[in-house]
């Protein structure tokens, strides 16, 4: 199975460190959306989408990315977030990027996030929040979400 994984971290390195430990386990190369190539992505089995949150929106780097795709990839996706603030249940954090890739035709496999430390405004003020996150719990939970996605896609491809 063939992976890539498009993340843009930038606050912390909270979606860094678990875009890492998900390349590690589909085997994916790690990459920012501007080191992204078109060419690669279209030959690849799964591809990954992950970005911190901010104002409960993904990065506009990686937004403006998944935007740029081209309609009817007919590719394997799947969206990963981290954030300071728990995510809504009836409006998850994801759910936007989704069905922007949905729309250009990808089929996304899952979701996944979890929580990380955070130093937005107000939170600066108190030294930020979530300080430690994403730890070992979090870093557990994300390889055993890859892990699932290579179960699966792999079983497929």
């Amino acid at each position: 199975m063939k992976a890539v994984i498009v993340c843009a971290s930038v606050s912390h390195g909270n979606t860094k460190r678990i875009a890492d430990v998900m390349g590690q386990v589909l085997e994916a190369s790690v990459v920012d959306p501007e080191q992204a190539d078109m060419a690669e992505l279209s030959t690849c089995d799964l591809v990954g989408f992950g970005s911190g949150i901010f104002l409960g929106k993904f990065h506009p780097r990686l937004s403006e990315f998944v935007r740029s795709l081209p309609q009817g990839e007919r590719r394997r996706a799947f969206v990963f977030a981290t954030s300071g603030l728990p995510e809504p249940r009836l409006r998850p954090f994801t759910r936007p990027l989704v069905r922007v890739l949905e729309r250009k035709g990808w089929e996304v496999s899952d979701t996944f996030s979890c929580r990380g430390f955070d130093t937005w405004l107000p939170f600066k003020l108190v030294g930020g929040i979530n300080k430690g996150r994403p730890g070992a719990p979090d870093l557990e939970a994300a390889r055993a979400f890859a892990e699932g996605l290579r179960a699966r896609i792999g079983a497929v491809s």
